[in-house]
């Protein structure tokens, strides 16, 4: 590995599993250290502890805000500052706007939209101290969706929630711009990948059915793996993409392009 993070502290929800933890093991590889963050905390542990002594486990409610003060005071606390976020975490269950509950609406959006809101609100002033301390570049990377970008029917709740990450992050990265603050903050838009968000599927069709239906659906013909996401994560997080704000990154096997 090229150590593309060398003396980065990152903060990773979602990291038990799926993307987050795609992400935790390909920014340890490139040097970072890492807090792994999640709900899970037998899996989180077990990840953590995977990735030896430059990883730690924090057990996180992405929906509670004293979860995310206890998570960033805890990250700096083992590891000296913030330097990368990423808003790994997220749930994604079907439902269009006559079968959706309220309950399930203010469910999804709670954890894949405040989720991030709370994420950015607190690890701005974090990041800002740590860079003011060792002069070094800090970034945001929030995981939206396709479905933030192109709607679907029955994914009523999931579209809006995804939406509104996108939206909210051009406004915080125009807010570190206007500050004057040497903080980045992008999002990522995946299409359909091999993660546990598409158990759904396996439960109906089984596993391999499962993937060949919805890899029919993209024009590549198949449906991304974790480590594909996770190194456009790893360049927007990186010194790499010093120049890019307020962007958003498609990783879709060209389904947006139809």
């Amino acid at each position: 590995m090229s150590s593309r993070l060398a003396g980065k502290v990152a903060l990773v929800t979602g990291g038990a599993s799926g993307l987050g933890q795609a992400t935790a093991r390909l920014f340890v590889a490139e040097g970072a250290r890492v807090a792994v963050t999640d709900i899970d905390e037998p899996a989180g542990a077990a990840v953590a502890k995977s990735l030896g002594p430059s990883a730690t486990f924090i057990r996180h409610d992405v929906t509670s805000e004293a979860d995310w003060q206890a998570a960033i005071e805890a990250t700096v606390a083992a590891f000296g500052g913030l330097h990368i976020l990423v808003n790994s975490a997220g749930i994604g269950p079907f439902g269009n706007i006559e079968e959706t509950s309220f309950a399930d609406w203010r469910r999804v959006h709670a954890v894949d939209l405040d989720g991030v809101f709370l994420g950015c609100k607190w690890a701005l002033p974090a990041m800002a101290r740590t860079c003011a301390g060792d002069g070094r570049k800090a970034a945001i990377v929030n995981i939206s969706s396709v479905a933030g970008i192109i709607a679907g029917h029955n994914l009523v709740a999931y579209n809006s929630a995804k939406a509104g990450v996108r939206h909210l992050t051009k406004s915080v990265a125009l807010h570190c711009a206007r500050q004057g603050y040497p903080i980045r903050c992008n999002s990522v838009h995946p299409a359909f990948i091999d993660t546990p968000i598409l158990d759904i599927h396996r439960a109906r069709f089984g596993n391999e059915r499962a993937l060949e239906k919805l890899g029919r659906q993209i024009p590549m013909g198949r449906v991304g793996q974790p480590e594909e996401v996770a190194y456009g994560i790893l360049y927007l997080a990186s010194d790499e993409a010093s120049f890019t704000t307020a962007s958003e990154l498609v990783i879709d096997g060209g389904i947006t392009a139809m």
